[in-house]
């Protein structure tokens, strides 16, 4: 069996930590480096029910996307909620590992995953990584239709394909618009309307869309937008991570079992349709 800090060499190749951004808190948050791994379970988020459900599977490692202390803490306290996952990890010897925004950028990256669940042809990243020869890593991703569709057609293929969640899916613009090509951007992505309108794509399928810069964006130009809860569009990663932690066990005979959660730990719990506006 591999130590875990052959697992976690292997998973900063994959992902390595200074292409994070500065802001970011990415890398191991708690594990005995000699300790050995025989199962790893992906996930998007850091609860508590996602260390249940590691204990309840026997694993010794979760890697997440989304760090457990973004903005730092002054204690882990088990009073506290993120304490508590820290505690309870450490306590059935659990190494917690993140991959975030140095997960967004990579090739493959968490926006190639999304395109793959969709089933787009990738193009090119939506804003390349001026440091990669070979211009296929950066953030978000230029994408092709096999063949055109309704922009209304393309957000049901994504309440379709993605995960379900109590959000669904919205749409902003005309749903009878055609659709050919696509950007698409795992997680918050409404920071990126300056480079999607560059891109000069029909729509644009992201998380997190706010009010303002979607009235905005649809005031610029006639691009459709379609909303999914952040953490459907995320999910589609921990199986292709899992899937690339798989054939690196295989190549070096680990014999790990990788296993992927499908606990929705999106936060919208429920979803009630309004009245049709007066």
């Amino acid at each position: 069996m591999p130590r875990l800090s052959e697992v976690l060499a292997a998973l900063d190749a994959l992902w390595p930590p200074e292409r994070a951004e500065q802001w970011d808190a990415v890398g191991t948050v708690c594990g005995d480096p000699d300790a050995e791994v025989t199962r790893v379970l992906f996930a998007v988020d850091p609860v508590g029910a996602i260390a249940d459900e590691a204990i309840e599977l026997g694993a010794q490692l979760i890697v997440v996307h989304h760090p457990l202390y973004l903005r730092g803490t002054t204690t882990v306290a088990a009073s506290t909620f993120k304490g508590r996952v820290v505690h309870t990890l450490i306590k059935h010897d659990i190494a917690l590992h993140v991959a975030h925004t140095n997960a967004d950028s990579a090739d493959p990256g968490v926006s190639d995953a999304l395109a793959g669940a969709l089933d787009l042809r990738v193009v090119r990243p939506l804003v390349p990584d001026t440091t990669d020869p070979s211009g296929r890593r950066g953030l978000g991703r230029i994408c092709e239709l096999d063949h055109p569709e309704t922009l209304g057609e393309f957000a049901a293929r994504a309440a379709k394909r993605l995960p379900a969640t109590a959000q669904g899916i919205r749409i902003a613009g005309d749903p009878d618009s055609l659709v050919r090509t696509v950007a698409v951007s795992g997680g918050s992505g409404d920071s990126l309307f300056d480079q999607v309108r560059a891109a000069g794509v029909d729509a644009f399928l992201t998380a997190d869309l706010r009010h303002h810069p979607v009235s905005e964006a649809t005031q610029h130009s006639p691009l459709g937008l379609v909303d999914a809860a952040h953490w459907a569009t995320e999910w589609p990663w921990c199986e292709q991570a899992a899937a690339q932690l798989d054939a690196i066990s295989d190549r070096h005979g680990w014999g790990l079992r990788v296993h992927v959660s499908h606990m929705v730990t999106d936060p919208w719990s429920s979803h009630h349709t309004s009245g049709a506006p007066n």
